[in-house]
């Protein structure tokens, strides 16, 4: 087996690992589980990291299974958390669940015939017909409370502010224990996997594997990865309008593609080891190349381009880049003609718009009424004027005077007509 712990170290993605833990997975195929929260229908960005995980498991050789928790998700993670949550229904539960699945298929083909292929599994399945009495049995009865209250996901809880924490959050970790313990029963996996906020859940796994195989010699390992950061010490994932997640549906493929083009040098030169498959000699060339000139953004470029295939597509990478191309370079107006309604509202999110009515432009409607008393536009006749003699306006890219009349022809997506002053000040149409 090639050594993947070595690969991930050098990405910067190896937190804690326990002893024994990198000769195992050298050893042999080994099945590993990350498990993963239902608390919204979709992903966001800061879960692409343990999916990433998955990926260069299966490309080593190894088993990933992913764990959607249906069960663990009805009582919340107090892990990094100060409150407890709210606890969600069974139909929001179940709805979220079938979202994540979706999600993780993109990345992981759970059909597939290798003797490594990945496994999707919800620990709902197993937990639904375990009653009080049999889990306080046998589980229970396996660890301590002193154990339990040593973690630091608990102390935390305990001393500092707030309520302090339920009894429903204190057996998390034994439940989450438990599905390790069930998965190495059923599916021989010998690892857990995940963000290093987890290491007290993982390690009660391994411990509750152990007590609960005393008459066998079971092995049980733990690793984590690292939390990701900005360098700027701010919290990763999130954009000006909220999470950046993994579906086109809660954010735009543009929008997505821009998070990481927007990203300073320092966090550039650390997500392109993380983020992408590139290998070590690429990226080192990358980052030489973009020190050698840094206004081209080569190290950004590159990121976003390899994350946006990644987790939409080439395709969709094409149109993000060709929005942006629309946004910043010199596009045309069939370029902003191809563009679907949804991206090019992204595209223009926050610029001014005002609407029209569509029979004032059937017939054709002169630029100077278009541009001062239809959409405010410019404030007098005269200053359209003047910005139209200084060959200073655009319709949908494209300079025009002051014979222009605008029409239905100059429409895009039949309902919108793109203005422009100068090089930064445009103007969204909106013909209803």
């Amino acid at each position: 087996m090639k050594n993947i712990i070595a690969e991930l170290q050098w990405r910067g993605l190896v937190h804690d690992i326990m002893p024994g833990t990198e000769e195992q997975l050298l050893k042999e195929m080994t099945a590993t589980y990350i498990g993963f929260d239902p608390t919204s229908d979709s992903l966001h960005i800061g879960s692409l990291v343990p999916i990433i995980l998955l990926v260069h498991l299966e490309h080593f050789g190894h088993k990933p299974i992913a764990l959607v928790g249906g069960a663990t998700g009805m009582i919340g993670d107090p892990s990094g958390k100060s409150d407890e949550r709210n606890l969600l229904d069974e139909v929001t539960l179940n709805h979220n669940v079938a979202g994540i699945k979706n999600v993780l298929s993109r990345f992981l083909d759970f059909n597939s015939k290798e003797k490594n292929a990945p496994i999707l599994v919800n620990n709902y399945d197993w937990m639904k017909t375990f009653t009080f009495i049999d889990f306080a049995r046998e589980v229970g009865k396996r660890i301590t409370v002193n154990y339990m209250m040593a973690k630091d996901s608990v102390k935390k809880r305990l001393t500092g502010e707030g309520e302090g924490m339920s009894f429903t959050e204190f057996t998390y970790q034994l439940i989450q224990g438990y599905d390790f313990y069930h998965l190495h029963k059923h599916y021989n996996c010998l690892l857990q996997m995940g963000g290093s906020d987890q290491w007290g859940n993982i390690t009660t796994g391994t411990e509750l594997v152990r007590r609960m195989n005393v008459n066998s010699d079971a092995k049980a390992f733990a690793m984590t990865c690292p939390l990701i950061t900005k360098a700027d010490g701010s919290k990763f994932g999130k954009s000006e309008g909220g999470n950046v997640w993994l579906t086109a549906d809660k954010t735009s493929v543009y929008k997505f593609y821009q998070f990481w083009l927007n990203t300073t040098d320092v966090d550039a030169e650390k997500y392109i080891k993380i983020f992408t498959f590139l290998d070590k000699e690429t990226i080192d060339e990358l980052i030489a190349n973009h020190y050698e000139a840094p206004h081209l953004r080569v190290l950004q470029k590159k990121l976003a381009e390899e994350v946006t295939t990644f987790v939409h597509s080439a395709a969709d990478l094409d149109k993000a880049i060709q929005a942006s191309a629309i946004l910043f370079g010199n596009a045309t107006s069939d370029d902003l003609k191809q563009l679907d309604e949804a991206t090019f509202l992204e595209v223009f999110d926050g610029v001014p718009q005002a609407e029209i009515s569509r029979n004032d432009i059937e017939n054709g409607i002169d630029i100077v009424s278009v541009l001062n008393e239809k959409t405010g536009f410019f404030k007098s006749n005269g200053e359209a004027r003047r910005a139209l003699i200084a060959n200073s306006i655009a319709i949908n890219k494209e300079k025009i005077t002051e014979e222009f009349v605008l029409s239905t022809k100059d429409l895009i997506n039949n309902q919108f007509v793109l203005l422009q002053s100068g090089k930064k000040n445009y103007f969204v149409i909106r013909v209803i």
